[in-house]
C-alpha cells in the first residue's frame, strides 16, 4: 500500500523539526534554537490510527531573499509541498499572523493539496485563544498546539490523517537501502542529484550544506532503491558541537539503516586520514562498500592513470581492498550509472551462500597450502567449517583451540575464500570456535 506523503511547512523557527519529532517518536530533525537549522528535507516513517505515512520536514520559507542557500531551501520546501498529499501548514502564536504567512499560504494553495494550519507553541489557555487570530489566513480550523508539550497534536494528526487519499494497494517491493557518506564537500548531493537527474537536494559549495540524513527512493531497472544522503563525516575528536555534532551522529545512524555504503572521495585531493576513518565506521557497520571517486573530471588522465589510482585507494584503505572503485564526475553526470550498477552487484554478493562440502574443501586445501600455526608445541586444528547467516556473510570455523588462529592466518583464510566465491565489496565474518577444556567453562 503507498504511503501518504505528509510536508511539514513554514517559515523559519516556528518549531517545525519539533513537530516532525514529535510525530515520529524520536530526535531525527535537528533542533536547534537557531534560524534556518533544517535546510534539506528529511523523511521519515509514521503512523496514526492505523495508516502508515512519509512525513516530510522542510527548511524554513524566507521569501523575497536575495541570498543563494535561502532560496534553494525555499525550492525545497515548495518542492515538497508539491509532492506531498497533505500539508502541515505551521505558525508561531508568539509572532502573531505575519505577512510572510498569507505569502506562503498563496503559495500553498497554489499547490491545490489539502492544507492543515497548526499554530504552534500554544502553551497555555491564554495562547490557544490566540491562535483564533490564524483564522484570517482562511484556511478553516485552526489547530493549537504545542509541539514541544505534545498538546494538540493527537487532534492535528487526527485532521491530517482524514485527509490522506483513499488507499490503494500494491505489493510491496524490499528496497536497497544505500548511503551516501564521505567528508564534507566531496560531492555527496551532487552525486545524488546526477543518480535523480533532478534537484532533490541542495547542493553548495559551502562545506557541511547538508546537515540531514535524506531518503529518496527511486526505481532501478524494477527494483526499489533508497538512497541517503548525508551530512558530511569528520573525525570524531574534530567535531564542532551543536548541529555538526547532531549531523556526524545522524551520518553515522545512516550506515546503520544502510545495506551498501558509497564512499565519496575527491579525487583531487586524494585519500585522506577522514576519509579512512569513514570507511573504518563502514567496516565496523559490517556493511559493503563501493568507493566513488569524484570529480575525476578535473584529473589529468593516461591510459594508466585510472589503474594505479585504483591501487592507490587499495594501498590507502587496506583494511578494506575487497572494496570496488567507481571513477566519476557528478556534476557532469560521467559514468554515474556505473556507481549504481555496481552496488547493486555489491549487494547481491552479501547474499551469496557457500555451500558446506565447498567451504570445507577450500578450507582444507588452504591448509595444506599453508600450515596452520602453531604455539608451544601446539598446532591449530580445523575440524569443520559453515556458513550459517548471510547479510553479511558469517562463516564459522569450529577449531581445537581459538587462540592459536592468527591474525595473519584468519586475513590468509579470507582471501581464499574471496578468491573462489568474489563476496566484492562485501565484508566477511569469521568465527573461530575452540573446543579446549578452558574455552568451555
Amino acid at each position: 500500500m503507498a504511503k501518504p506523503l505528509v510536508a511539514i511547512v513554514g517559515r523559519q523557527n516556528v518549531g517545525k523539526s519539533t513537530l516532525f519529532n514529535r510525530i515520529v517518536g524520536r530526535r531525527q530533525a535537528i533542533v536547534e534554537d537557531l534560524p534556518g537549522t533544517t535546510r534539506d528535507r528529511i523523511y521519515a516513517d509514521a503512523e496514526w490510527q492505523g495508516r502508515p505515512f512519509t512525513l516530510v520536514d522542510t527548511g524554513g520559507l524566507v521569501l523575497g531573499s536575495n541570498d543563494s542557500l535561502l532560496n534553494q531551501v525555499r525550492a525545497q520546501a515548495q518542492q515538497a509541498a508539491n509532492d506531498a498529499d497533505v500539508i502541515i501548514f505551521v505558525t508561531d502564536v508568539l509572532a502573531g499572523m505575519t505577512a510572510m504567512d498569507e505569502e506562503i499560504v498563496d503559495i500553498l494553495r497554489r499547490t491545490h493539496k489539502p492544507i492543515i494550519l497548526a499554530a504552534n507553541k500554544a502553551e497555555t489557555a491564554d495562547r490557544r485563544l490566540e491562535a483564533a487570530e490564524f483564522y484570517g489566513l482562511g484556511l478553516g480550523q485552526v489547530h493549537a498546539i504545542s509541539a514541544l508539550h505534545g498538546t494538540g497534536v493527537a487532534d492535528l494528526l487526527d485532521a491530517v490523517a482524514s485527509s490522506f487519499p483513499e488507499a490503494e494497494e500494491e505489493p510491496e517491493v524490499p528496497a536497497l537501502r544505500i548511503a551516501i557518506v564521505g567528508r564534507t564537500n566531496v560531492g555527496k548531493s551532487s552525486l545524488l542529484n546526477a543518480l535523480l537527474r533532478e534537484e532533490r537536494t541542495i547542493v553548495s559549495e559551502v562545506a557541511g550544506t547538508t546537515r540531514d540524513a535524506i531518503d529518496t527512493v527511486l526505481r532501478w531497472h524494477g527494483q526499489s532503491v533508497v538512497l541517503i544522503d548525508t551530512a558530511g563525516i569528520r573525525k570524531r575528536g574534530k567535531v564542532a558541537p551543536g548541529v555538526e555534532k547532531y549531523s556526524v551522529l545522524r551520518a553515522l545512524r545512516a550506515l546503520d539503516r544502510a545495506d551498501v555504503a558509497l564512499l565519496v572521495v575527491d579525487a583531487t585531493e586524494g585519500v585522506t586520514t577522514q576519509d579512512a576513518h569513514i570507511a573504518g565506521y563502514i567496516l565496523e557497520s559490517a556493511k559493503s562498500v563501493v568507493v566513488v571517486v569524484n570529480k575525476w573530471d578535473l584529473v589529468t588522465k593516461d591510459s594508466s592513470t585510472m589503474d594505479a589510482y585504483r591501487e592507490y585507494v587499495w594501498r590507502e584503505l587496506k583494511f578494506i581492498p575487497y572494496a570496488p572503485v567507481e571513477f566519476i564526475s557528478a556534476l557532469k553526470r560521467q559514468r554515474v550509472e556505473r556507481v549504481l550498477q555496481t552496488a547493486v552487484r555489491v549487494h547481491q554478493q552479501r547474499f551469496q551462500r557457500i555451500p558446506t562440502s565447498e567451504l570445507n574443501d577450500i578450507v582444507q586445501d588452504s591448509l595444506v597450502r599453508h600450515n596452520p600455526p602453531s604455539k608451544a608445541g601446539k598446532r591449530l586444528t580445523f575440524y569443520y567449517a559453515t556458513q550459517p547467516a548471510v547479510d553479511p556473510p558469517t562463516l564459522v570455523f569450529f577449531v581445537n583451540d581459538s587462540r592459536l588462529v592468527h591474525f595473519s592466518y584468519q586475513r590468509y583464510l579470507e582471501n581464499r575464500i574471496r578468491e573462489r566465491w568474489g563476496f566484492e565489496g562485501t565484508p566477511l565474518v569469521l568465527h573461530f570456535r575452540g573446543r579446549d577444556k578452558k574455552e568451555k567453562r
